[in-house]
């Protein structure tokens, strides 16, 4: 929707503007000649500009020769800081519908404001060995301030095995101390654990001011535990088994949807600051691999050759294509799939 509207504003013309992949299920035809459908394959959607490269699209005439009312809502005739901008504006609507949905959510319940002192330590685990004890407030991890049990929690639960610095106030005096998460894994996913429990749950109610920090602050931590996650995959700290796919959406969504609606408005908000983060990501066929593209023909002062364009975009879809793949098999593998049939062959 956003690529539509940003498209609109500077006078592009959408030629589709499809829910879903593949063949049409249902769909209709707008008085400005836009095709709005239904894919059968629905794992996501996408808006088709008059104009717009595509891998293996048709080849159009040189932009010159084309009359005047056929350039004007084009979107290769567009200058590039339209273009761009137009591409940038879906994953922004991403991240904008994430805020606005953390917004409602802060709104309703309050914001969790537990602070990060320790309640009590778990027997044998990984803050006691480290000389937690109860009632110590923790300061900072790494020299990054924190000040919630969340940010705490959200913090360890991302680096298993990984030593941690923490900063510690006990009785009126700060230290510092070194403290290596526990590994656990939950559904496939390795996490890291403390052993500690929080003071009860604290949730203060905040005017609007406060909500609106509140919800940009959460989606800017999801987004940073985003850039970790992705990063420890690419460095091997984190098996690219634990990558999920669409089937694993699937599957949490129905779980999320059981357990209220609460629980399944976070969830719908981390899906769509997840869908603008790796739309933003350098691959071309994704919006970011368009937004180099455009940069590089702003520097240049002239359009990249569509030769390179059209070759990078195959290749973008091939990667695309093939990620896919991969995390559909690890979807499969985790509903243990393939450990069935290795039983039924054996």
């Amino acid at each position: 929707m956003g690529h539509y509207l940003v498209g609109r504003l500077f006078g592009v013309k959408a030629e589709t503007f499809s829910i879903g992949f593949g063949r049409e299920v249902a769909g209709w035809t707008d008085r400005r000649g836009t095709r709005w459908k239904v894919g059968w394959l629905p794992l996501g959607g996408y808006v088709k500009f008059k104009g717009e490269m595509v891998p293996g699209g048709d080849t159009v005439a040189p932009l010159s020769t084309l009359p005047p009312s056929e350039r004007v809502e084009r979107f290769d005739a567009k200058p590039a800081w339209q273009r761009f901008l137009i591409v940038l504006a879906g994953p922004l609507t991403n991240f904008i519908v994430a805020i606005l949905i953390f917004i409602a959510l802060f709104s309703m319940t309050g914001l969790p404001t537990t602070p990060a002192v320790v309640g009590q330590t778990v027997p044998g685990g990984a803050a006691e060995k480290a000389g937690l004890q109860a009632n110590d407030r923790i300061l900072a991890i790494g020299g990054g301030r924190i000040e919630t049990f969340a940010e705490l929690a959200d913090t360890v639960r991302l680096r298993p095995d990984q030593p941690l610095r923490l900063t510690v106030e006990r009785g009126g005096r700060t230290f510092d101390l070194s403290v290596t998460p526990s590994r656990s894994v939950e559904r496939g996913q390795s996490l890291g654990t403390l052993g500690v429990v929080s003071r009860p749950m604290v949730w203060e109610k905040g005017g609007p001011a406060a909500v609106v920090k509140a919800a940009f602050r959460q989606t800017g931590d999801v987004v940073e535990t985003m850039i970790v996650y992705l990063r420890q995959i690419v460095t091997g700290a984190r098996p690219a088994s634990e990558m999920g796919g669409p089937l694993k959406i699937a599957e949490l969504s129905g779980e999320q949807v059981s357990a209220g609606w609460l629980n399944f408005a976070v969830f719908a908000a981390l899906i769509s600051i997840n869908l603008g983060f790796m739309n933003l990501l350098p691959v071309p066929i994704l919006d970011g691999g368009y937004l180099v593209l455009y940069a590089i023909e702003a520097l240049r002062r002239r359009p990249v050759p569509a030769a390179v364009q059209e070759t990078a975009l195959r290749i973008g879809l091939a990667a695309l294509v093939m990620l896919t793949v991969f995390v559909t098999a690890n979807d499969l593998a985790s509903f243990g799939l393939f450990r069935n049939l290795r039983g039924l062959i054996g």
